[in-house]
């Protein structure tokens, strides 16, 4: 059953890059005793998760911030080498945190697992952008085409933090 509304955020493990390397994080850990606005992409450096995507959450950082939120960060079913690259490469590094979902074992958690296995792109996670308050969904807006990046978008984010 997909996420919503009032939903806990299930317990799943993250890979992230940490000073020495891959270090993991569990979900309850992460998301406890904050705001975060989580945004999901099917995947890193592909078209609109890198062109339109990110660039919007990484431009509205400071102004998503100053609405309360403690923390803005993205995962994907990608390792965590590729997505600290990934932000590196585009200047949302110490902006936006890398989830890697590696397994997608939290993509299929939350209901939200997409099989691009017709594209060569194996099991993904649609595009969403939830906030989320000490491990409780607030809101949640999915994308019905993941190709798009509409009530998913950093603007479209900003509308909706009445934090």
């Amino acid at each position: 059953m997909p996420l919503k509304a009032g939903d806990r955020i299930p317990e799943a493990t993250f890979t992230i890059m940490g000073a020495q390397g891959p270090e993991t994080v569990k979900a309850s850990d992460y998301f406890k005793n904050r705001k975060v606005l989580l945004f999901s992409v099917p995947g890193a450096f592909t078209p609109t998760c890198h062109k339109t995507h990110l660039p919007g959450y990484v431009e509205k950082a400071d102004e998503i911030k100053k609405k309360g939120v403690g923390a803005i960060a993205v995962v994907a079913v990608n390792d965590c080498f590729v997505l600290d690259a990934w932000l590196d490469s585009t200047g949302a590094k110490g902006k936006v945190d890398a989830l890697a979902d590696g397994s997608g074992e939290f993509a299929k958690a939350t209901g939200t697992d997409l099989d691009l296995t017709a594209y060569g792109l194996g099991l993904r996670s649609k595009r969403y952008a939830a906030l989320i308050g000490d491990g409780v969904v607030l809101w949640i807006h999915v994308e019905d085409d993941s190709s798009k990046a509409t009530v998913s978008s950093a603007e479209a984010a900003l509308k909706h933090l009445n934090v």
